[in-house]
């Protein structure tokens, strides 16, 4: 019925000039004192035919707006499939409609170049930089001296913070490197566990870990990284006590730490991009990115990850690989 109105109120000039139309017939028999049966007759005629032609070219108008509603949701590049024109004005629209698209789709390929350049870029200097890591790593490796164990812990995190940087540009690549397989939890876990070894043993933190015992469908690399970065975020905020890594029925793998805790106001927002919270803002390092690609990471594996937290207790991270179903490559 709104439709109805709207197109009336789109037709006004249309219809009034119809019914001038209507009216100067009427006078002009009127003046002639011609019977009333001769007025009218006509005159409903005219009012018949209009009704006619008006329902149906309300008709073509309702099902052209039914057809735009259903391409509006369609990419840009469907422009062929617009109703065919009905006058002058329509193909004038139309054909601006086409030039905006074209612009558009030009916009988006150069845009897609940009990125894809990037990508390339940092990919490339995320290597090089690899290179003399790896070379001052093998020279701390000689010493074993408490600064040599705490540079080695420092190179540690410049890794973490270039893989940290590579995974935010491919998360919104078109194509990704995920290889959906069955992989040994305990595998990954205790991969990522040796990377942090020489921080457990130098802040003399406790790790109390569960052997797991359970295979997942997941990405094995992309699901260390979560890990990792799940870890990494225990261990910058906790002083003392421990970090203890378990399993919860069916397959959920929980961090747990001891450490200063999330505010309540704060731990609905963890996992939003750049959102640092409380303890970010008096740890200036926090770049409020690693639980952010952490969620997202875990929404492309079909996985889900939790917190739970009480400041000045301990955080909990929970890590559901049991929520979807994954199809083997």
């Amino acid at each position: 019925m709104a439709l109805f109105f709207r197109y009336l109120k789109a037709r006004r000039r249309v219809i009034l000039a119809w019914g001038l139309f209507v009216l100067c017939f009427l006078i002009a028999f009127l003046l002639y004192h011609l019977p009333v049966g001769a007025v009218l007759y006509p005159a409903g005629l005219c009012l018949l035919l209009g009704g006619l032609l008006t329902g149906l070219d309300f008709r073509r108008v309702r099902r052209d707006h039914q057809r735009l509603l259903e391409l509006q949701p369609l990419p840009p590049n469907l422009t062929e499939d617009l109703p065919e024109p009905d006058g002058i004005g329509q193909e004038d629209y139309q054909a601006l409609i086409a030039r905006l698209c074209q612009r558009q789709r030009e916009t988006e390929t150069q845009l897609a170049a940009r990125f894809e350049d990037m990508v390339n870029y940092y990919t490339a200097w995320a290597h090089q930089i690899k290179t003399p890591i790896a070379s001052m790593r093998l020279h701390l490796q000689n010493e074993d001296t408490p600064l040599a164990r705490q540079l080695t812990g420092d190179l540690g995190r410049i890794e973490q913070y270039v893989e940290m940087a590579l995974v935010y540009l491919r998360l919104d690549a078109e194509s990704t490197d995920y290889v959906i397989g069955a992989y040994d939890l305990d595998a990954i876990v205790r991969g990522a566990v040796r990377r942090f070894a020489g921080e457990f043993i130098g802040r003399r933190l406790r790790l109390d870990y569960t052997p797991l015992e359970t295979t997942v469908l997941t990405d094995e690399k992309w699901l260390s990284f979560v890990v990792e970065q799940v870890l990494s975020n225990a261990l910058k905020y906790t002083r003392q006590g421990g970090i203890s890594i378990y399993l919860e029925e069916p397959k959920t793998l929980c961090v747990r730490d001891t450490g200063m805790g999330i505010a309540p106001e704060d731990l609905p927002r963890i996992f939003e991009k750049g959102y640092t919270g409380g303890n970010g803002r008096r740890d200036k390092r926090a770049s409020g990115l690693g639980l952010y690609l952490c969620r997202r990471i875990c929404q492309n594996l079909g996985h889900t990850i939790t917190a739970r937290s009480v400041p000045d207790e301990g955080t909990v991270i929970r890590i559901d690989l049991s929520r979807r179903e994954l199809r083997l490559e």
